[in-house]
């Protein structure tokens, strides 16, 4: 069975038209209209902790992934009562040197600095019964890395994460979506379970669990695009 996960950013009131990035920006009311359909088209809602045994063919069902990348406070303040009004998890991907900073490597291509979950907060979120996720230690592009500089911002940040709140982190996001061969088995060797990329589509029992695809949800996502993405084979197709 098809398996969407959902991608996220920001759940807040999108800035102005033209605004950069500004699609990653999706409104309170479009998140909860949209966690709202999930539910009514007969998906549970899981964290990638939660989907684990369903990626791995151990379990069945109608399931959907949930993650935000980056870890801005507005998730925990906007998405976190919706996804527990409708018994959710979801998997929030943390840059660990940024812990209470804000998104400054957005900064260069104009987007506004937005307040990133402080360690207390992250407390909170995991409290909730939600899942922490490692998205390297500083947002890195690591194409754009040495090797040496690749793995240690692949398996410092799940060790600075795992330290710091105390808990499991068992899964990976790609910052940018950019990531090579030698990635995934850095990915691998720290001892994640499962990565995920910014290539569209919906994953499935048997696919590479270190470069899963995923369904990006976006400001001018409507209910029926939605719907689309998360039912049919319209984000497989152009993945």
């Amino acid at each position: 069975m098809n398996i969407p996960i959902l991608m996220y950013h920001q759940i807040d009131i999108p800035p102005a038209r033209g605004t950069p990035l500004r699609g990653l920006v999706v409104s309170p009311s479009s998140f909860s209209r949209q966690m709202w359909l999930l539910q009514v088209l007969g998906y549970k809602g899981l964290s990638m902790r939660d989907l684990e045994p369903y990626l791995k063919g151990e379990r069945q069902g109608k399931v959907a992934g949930i993650t935000f990348d980056d870890g801005y406070k507005n998730n925990l303040t906007n998405a976190l009562p919706v996804l527990q009004k409708h018994r959710f998890t979801a998997t929030c991907y943390a840059v660990s040197d940024m812990i209470g900073g804000s998104n400054s490597w957005d900064t260069e291509i104009g987007v506004s600095l937005k307040p990133l979950m402080t360690t207390n907060e992250w407390r909170l979120w995991l409290s909730s019964g939600m899942d922490v996720g490692s998205h390297t230690r500083t947002h890195a592009d690591l194409n754009q890395l040495t090797a040496e500089q690749a793995r240690e911002q692949i398996a410092g940040s799940k060790q600075d994460l795992e330290s710091t709140l105390g808990c499991d982190v068992r899964h990976f996001c790609y910052p940018y979506g950019r990531f090579g061969v030698e990635h995934s088995r850095m990915v691998k060797d720290a001892g994640y379970v499962t990565a995920t990329t910014t290539q569209r589509g919906r994953a499935k029992s048997g696919d590479n669990l270190l470069t899963l695809r995923r369904v990006l949800v976006a400001q001018a996502t409507n209910l029926m695009h939605f719907t689309l993405k998360t039912c049919t084979t319209y984000e497989d197709d152009r993945g």
